[in-house]
């Protein structure tokens, strides 16, 4: 019997989570880009995280500014006050940069504990992008500090980070690291999945992954995931059509761009 698997095995269906915010419409990662996410009616918001030079988690995706801001130089290099500074909102263009209209409205790169300050409703996926220092335990305590270790989840590119992070914050929902991605992914393959020990109560993966040229969403997999009562989310899905195809196939999540569209899909919208 598969047991209850939440947050991210929605009761009503799939579970939509804006990714960076509703980032294909407004600056990602700022606190515009998550109220206007908000206002829908989502599951959760997904972001990154770094810190500044004083300490301080910050969401952001890049540590570099210089993508999303007026700036330029790491993350790790400013205080917050000099972060705070920077136009969040510069960068930001829906017509191949002919125009920037969310320059010089005073969006800022906000604060970890400002999202959990606004968004205490709602599923929180965040993603550790930063390495060293290492920031899982200021992290940990920001988590606990608000209570919200049962909103919560929590994912890294780095196996090291996954490691310390779950020493450090045991009760969290583990999302899957990329080794136990990959063990699943392989075991699915041949047919093997029952031999799958994680523990992690999701995968988030995209459909393809480039590097290896792997076809990582098909139903085989998703079936192995769901017998390991594993939900699996995929990023960054942004075209209706690639829903509706995902959506079929059984995936339990869906992080996008556009959190307005997968809502019109699966009709909640």
């Amino acid at each position: 019997m598969r047991l209850p698997n939440r947050p991210f095995a929605n009761q009503g269906g799939v579970v939509v989570l804006a990714h960076r915010g509703w980032s294909g419409r407004f600056p990602e990662n700022t606190m515009l880009a998550f109220r206007k996410a908000a206002e829908l009616p989502i599951d959760g918001l997904e972001m990154d995280i770094h810190s500044t030079r004083d300490g301080v988690l910050v969401v952001c995706h890049d540590p570099m500014v210089d993508r999303t801001t007026d700036g330029t130089g790491a993350i790790q290099d400013y205080t917050l006050a000099e972060l705070q500074q920077l136009d969040a909102g510069y960068q930001f263009t829906l017509d191949g940069g002919q125009t920037y209209p969310f320059r010089g409205r005073g969006i800022t790169i906000p604060t970890l504990a400002e999202v959990f300050e606004a968004f205490p409703h709602l599923w929180i996926n965040v993603d550790i992008k930063q390495k060293e220092p290492s920031i899982v335990r200021p992290f940990c305590q920001l988590i606990r500090d608000h209570g919200l270790s049962e909103n919560l989840a929590v994912g890294s590119f780095s196996n090291k980070t996954v490691k310390t992070f779950r020493r450090a914050c045991p009760e969290v929902v583990r999302v899957a690291s990329l080794l136990e991605t990959l063990w699943l992914y392989l075991l699915s393959k041949i047919y093997l999945d029952g031999l799958y020990r994680g523990r992690a109560r999701a995968v988030q993966v995209p459909p393809v992954e480039e590097k290896y040229r792997l076809t990582i969403a098909t139903p085989r997999f998703i079936q192995a995931a769901h017998r390991n009562n594993t939900a699996v989310h995929l990023w960054t899905i942004n075209e209706k059509e690639e829903m509706r195809r995902f959506i079929d196939m059984g995936v339990d999540g869906l992080i996008t761009n556009f959190p307005d569209r997968a809502l019109e899909v699966l009709g909640r919208l």
